[in-house]
């Protein structure tokens, strides 16, 4: 459907239980891609604010999951090693993929441990697309789901505004450096071509110094598309917003 698609927009009281809403809607996505299509291909966002999420999957919610069926992949990484504070990998790893009973196989990381950012862009890049390959004859979706974050100034994944990586038609996965403000520098990111091919993206939002940015995205999404690296983000199926009250109303 691509620009086409409109919103839906959630609204909560605060970031938990928009994490409850949102782990639901997981149960939903995944009980009905293993139904369909025999698995459930999952992209996590980095960052802090989907902890409570994972946390929530890893517990009340983890008996609902065909974990041998859910394939899980990572939308950004930062350049740093897999078990570093900094790494989105440590984090999901710490309050969920440690804690579930899926199959290693099935766990699809960012290989940080490779010489540069821009190899372990293009080896990832082989993983996803071989993944998808076996499945289809001509990859036509990627993800079931993806997960995104938005910052307060309009990134997403690790694509930030005015990076050339925006341009990008064809790669999948690339290196890219973030601003100063971001550090770490290094990072390995989705690019807007695969993250558009998922059937449906959530986005989980919290935070008042994010109001700004999403109100624009939402409510004026055309000139938002010139800024912000959220607002192109335009799946096949489903775009949702899950968000805190203080990030939107």
């Amino acid at each position: 459907m691509g620009e086409s698609l409109k919103p839906e927009i959630r609204v909560f009281t605060d970031l938990e239980n928009a994490s409850h809403s949102l782990a639901e809607m997981i149960v939903e996505e995944a009980c009905n891609a293993v139904e369909k299509r025999g698995r459930f291909g999952l992209a996590f966002s980095g960052g802090k604010t989907p902890r409570v999420l994972y946390n929530l999957l890893a517990s009340e919610y983890s008996s609902r999951i065909d974990w041998a069926a859910v394939h899980l992949f990572w939308g950004d990484e930062r350049w740093v090693p897999k078990d570093h504070p900094d790494s989105n990998f440590a984090m999901a790893y710490d309050t969920l993929v440690s804690k579930i009973p899926i199959p290693p196989q099935n766990i699809h990381r960012i290989p940080v441990e490779m010489e540069t950012p821009e190899k372990a862009a293009d080896s990832y890049e082989k993983t996803l697309r071989a993944f998808f390959k076996e499945r289809e004859e001509e990859i036509s979706h990627t993800f079931d789901v993806t997960l995104l974050g938005v910052g307060k100034e309009g990134h997403t994944a690790s694509l930030f505004p005015g990076n050339s990586v925006l341009e990008e038609e064809s790669r999948w996965v690339a290196a890219v450096d973030a601003p100063s403000f971001f550090p770490p520098k290094n990072r390995i990111t989705l690019t807007l071509p695969v993250i558009n091919r998922s059937f449906a993206v959530f986005f989980l939002v919290s935070g008042a110094e994010k109001r700004k940015v999403v109100s624009l995205i939402l409510e004026d999404p055309e000139r938002a598309r010139e800024s912000y690296p959220a607002a192109m983000v335009h799946p096949k199926e489903r775009l949702v917003w899950y968000l805190s009250e203080d990030a939107y109303g």
